[in-house]
């Protein structure tokens, strides 16, 4: 599997600036799960050094492209399981002559938008006619591209999912795409085959076959500073799945493997 995305500059809770973005948490997950992968990223060459740690880790598993601009976000937790986000700065727009000098190798890309603008339709098209399966990631949808306090709404293109073969949506994503709770009528007026909504420590829900079946969380970890794990479950799951793995088995890895990043944070917060 290729993860496409691009770099983000976090800020949180007023720390100096951290590496961001699905790029930089997305590396254990394909680690973790095996066989082929790559992460290639998108970021300003001006602060493509905040992500040296990034690449001296996971080597030629990441690749970093030059653009104009970084994503930045500031992220401000009022607990552990509520933040208040803000756009700093608003990265490139993927275009087909992007995905070109990318050239994804794998059959199966996740696409991991911070902002709505970051894939355009016309760009998962492209992907598509490469003969590429497509995993997004639902908080494209529903994050306006404007700076400022984070804006959510479900304005998203209505053939923005059109080449879609797994989207992921968090809770709060969902119920902003349903415009309320999030069922199996829902899932159906998306059109995607195979719809993952997650739950943090409960779990999540993956729609498919015009089913739905709920898979508990490995185990709660609580009084954690939960950032990327969205990403890692994603990139942990889409991976199995691009294995051949059952949707019920590459949710159970993709939660074990959050459940055991997130504990090694409470531990070094505790060292």
């Amino acid at each position: 599997m290729t993860v496409l995305g691009n770099l983000a500059i976090d800020i949180i809770n007023g720390a100096p600036p951290s590496p961001g973005g699905c790029a930089s948490f997305a590396g254990v997950a394909l680690q973790a799960a095996g066989g082929p992968g790559r992460i290639i990223a998108m970021g300003a060459e001006r602060d493509h050094v905040l992500f040296d740690g990034l690449r001296a880790r996971f080597g030629s598993l990441v690749q970093i492209l030059p653009s104009e601009e970084t994503s930045s976000f500031r992220l401000d937790y009022d607990d552990t399981d509520h933040r208040h986000m803000g756009v700093q700065s608003i990265g490139p727009v993927w275009t087909a002559a992007d995905i070109d000098v990318a050239d994804p190798a794998t059959t199966w890309v996740h696409l991991a938008p911070l902002l709505r603008t970051d894939f355009p339709a016309e760009t998962l098209a492209a992907l598509a006619a490469r003969g590429h399966r497509i995993a997004y990631d639902g908080q494209g949808l529903v994050r306006a591209d404007r700076l400022g306090p984070l804006v959510e709404d479900r304005h998203f293109a209505a053939d923005l999912l059109v080449n879609v073969d797994i989207l992921k949506l968090a809770e709060d994503e969902a119920v902003i795409v349903a415009d309320g709770v999030f069922d199996q009528s829902a899932a159906e007026r998306l059109g995607v085959a195979e719809i993952l909504v997650t739950y943090g420590s409960e779990g999540c829900d993956i729609y498919m076959d015009g089913a739905v079946q709920r898979v508990p969380a490995a185990w709660r970890v609580l009084d954690v500073q939960t950032t990327g794990a969205g990403d890692m479950f994603t990139a942990c799951y889409v991976a199995h799945r691009a294995a051949g793995h059952d949707p019920h088995r590459a949710a159970e890895a993709a939660s074990a493997l959050v459940a055991g990043e997130l504990d090694k944070r409470v531990h070094a917060d505790r060292g």
